[in-house]
């Protein structure tokens, strides 16, 4: 067996030009959404990071060396500049090239910043009072240069990390309707006739069988990009295949012809396509190993274990995020009710084993997370209290229905009834009413047999406590398409109730607002706590961790999400003839422009 490495971009041989990769990637994920101004719903990994980031680059790219760092020669915009009283920061441009040969430029900042202002509530990163919310002004300085005033002053780092770090400039050929071009970069009346049209042009983002995806590719609209590829074809069987965008400005072009992407759809598929070899007929140069095929546990869930592929080599990548089961306080339900009681969030943590499916499930790739702030790569943000073991809420059934009993529910069966309703010292909480049965759908996505068995184990040892978790498969795509942010209407009844998709969110600066504070676009389930968002709120004004620490702990013993085990993105598994992986992004992200064939 091959030992698990990482291969450093350019010293491990000659670059060879030219080469079609093709990668394996997770199932259940096709891209639903080219427009890079993505809606909550279908924010994710593969739109954002595997599709998107590839064709159209935001303001400041993060994560290049490896480590959880801002890089510059790879931004489109070059070091943000403050003034004196930290209020106003200046961004000046590169005069890079879009691939129709439009020069990047102050107004296709303000495009994307002027959609934020009108069209904020259906952006994914977007959080009422923050960017550009916080902004008293903005505006273009010259033709390369934008202004920003903020209403306070606030963390440089934090400005730069998760304010800034939300921009993509679009081009000025984007910035029209049906009836011709507009002016949304420099007329906020015009934003919602030109979103529209944007929208409009990917068709239905959560149709599964959009037929628009197939005409991605040759659109007047999405053809026009700023990053190192470009979109070939896009079949309705989810192959998507890149090439170089010949106009690229940034500093490292492409070697290989083609980069294709292959869908997959389930783990058992992956395996059996990467046990077949690189060179085998529709053979797959880059894959996953799924972590229920780890044949030997790992010493270092950063480093990996041995790999049992000899014709690849693993590269775990590690990324600075957290992993959690999302939890619907907007169901209009009893179910609703019940998410909104603390102790009831405490017990279903309480009743996850993390500790065991670290060990026995991953493998010893995963490693437990207690709270909101990444465990991996290892960082001073963690508090103190955190990084130490199981703090607050240990793997405990016999607490968890501890907690039950003393507010109102009787755990002698399963699932746990009320039995003492009310809102009072010992009382279920407010509209729980008596014999309220305490279960509980959970959802999750299918193809991924290690999760599954993270699921049981987390039913059987709630049921142990009085908790009866529902537990159905659902595929990927549709299930963050229904189990999405949503407010009950008659037409959105809002019902769905837990809901694990495998992931969780990516962090640049792991402050929370975007996940926890009320009504931000990341705040899949609508949690909402006035403390919570006070706390966060002195975060994003301060690096004193010290205020980092109190948040995350707050947020860890309130359990708006019930975190999971976390481990690697991906196990990335590498054809040995290819070259130029490494170093691994801690973001996520994918850098398929620096791979190549070996001579």
């Amino acid at each position: 067996m091959t030992s698990a490495s990482t291969i450093t971009a350019g010293t491990d041989a000659t670059p060879r030009k030219g080469g079609v990769v093709t990668w394996a990637c997770a199932p259940g994920f096709p891209p639903a959404v080219i427009f890079p101004f993505t809606p909550a719903e279908r924010m994710g990994t593969r739109n954002i990071l595997e599709f998107q980031a590839l064709m159209y680059r935001t303001l400041y790219y993060f994560g290049s060396d490896g480590t959880p760092n801002v890089d510059y020669a790879q931004s489109i915009g070059e070091e943000p500049v403050w003034s004196e009283d930290g209020l106003t920061v200046r961004v000046k441009v590169k005069p890079w090239k879009w691939s129709n040969g439009e020069t990047l430029s102050a107004e296709n900042v303000l495009f994307w910043v002027n959609l934020m202002k009108v069209k904020g509530a259906r952006y994914g990163e977007y959080v009422p009072g923050y960017f550009p919310d916080n902004l008293t002004d903005y505006g273009k300085v010259a033709d390369d240069e934008v202004f920003f005033t903020f209403d306070k002053v606030y963390s440089k780092h934090w400005v730069l990390y998760n304010q800034l770090s939300t921009i993509t400039p679009l081009p000025r050929a984007w910035d029209r309707t049906d009836a011709g071009p507009a002016n949304a970069s420099g007329d906020l009346a015009d934003v919602e006739a030109v979103y529209e049209y944007l929208m409009a042009q990917q068709g239905n983002i959560v149709d599964e069988g959009n037929a628009h995806r197939t005409k991605w590719a040759d659109s007047p609209i999405w053809s026009i990009v700023s990053g190192p590829w470009r979109l070939k074809s896009y079949t309705l069987e989810g192959v998507v295949t890149f090439v170089p965008n010949e106009h690229y400005s940034g500093p490292n072009k492409p070697y290989l012809d083609e980069f294709r992407q292959v869908p997959t759809f389930s783990d058992e598929e992956q395996y059996e396509m990467l046990k077949a070899g690189p060179d085998a007929e529709n053979g797959i140069q880059v894959g996953y190993l799924p972590l229920s095929f780890a044949t030997e546990p790992a010493i270092d869930p950063v480093v990996g274990g041995p790999n049992p592929l000899t014709e690849y080599t693993m590269f775990p990548q590690s990324a600075f995020c957290i992993r959690y089961i999302s939890l619907n306080f907007n169901n209009p339900t009893v179910v609703g009710k019940m998410f909104a009681q603390t102790y009831i969030r405490q017990a279903l943590q309480s009743s996850l084993d993390q500790d065991t499916a670290v060990r026995d499930i991953y493998q010893g790739y995963a490693y437990r997370q207690n709270g909101p702030v990444p465990m991996y790569p290892k960082t001073d943000y963690v508090s103190p209290r955190q990084r130490e073991g199981a703090w607050p809420l240990p793997f405990s059934p016999g607490n968890a229905k501890a907690l039950l009993e003393a507010n109102g529910w009787d755990t002698s069966v399963t699932p746990a009834v009320c039995v003492r309703p009310g809102t009072g010292p010992g009382e279920a909480g407010a509209g729980i009413p008596a014999g309220t049965k305490l279960s509980i759908l959970l959802r999750y996505v299918e193809g991924r047999p290690a999760l599954t068995r993270v699921m049981e184990n987390f039913r059987d040892a709630a049921a142990e406590a009085g908790i009866e978790l529902r537990l159905e498969e659902v595929y990927g795509s549709i299930l963050v398409a229904e189990d999405g942010p949503c407010e009950p209407t008659a037409t959105t009844p809002c019902t769905w109730e837990m809901c694990c998709w495998n992931g969780g969110w990516a962090y640049h600066h792991p402050t929370g607002e975007i996940l926890f504070s009320t009504k931000a676009g990341g705040n899949f389930g609508f949690y909402t706590d006035p403390k919570a968002d006070e706390l966060i709120e002195r975060t994003v004004t301060s690096d004193d961790l010290d205020v980092l620490y109190e948040y995350q702990d707050y947020i860890a013993n309130e359990v708006p999400v019930i975190f999971t085990p976390n481990f690697p993105i991906r196990l990335f598994e590498v054809a040995n003839t290819l070259g130029g992986f490494g170093p691994i992004n801690p973001y996520g992200m994918i850098n398929p422009e620096n791979w190549y064939y070996r001579d």
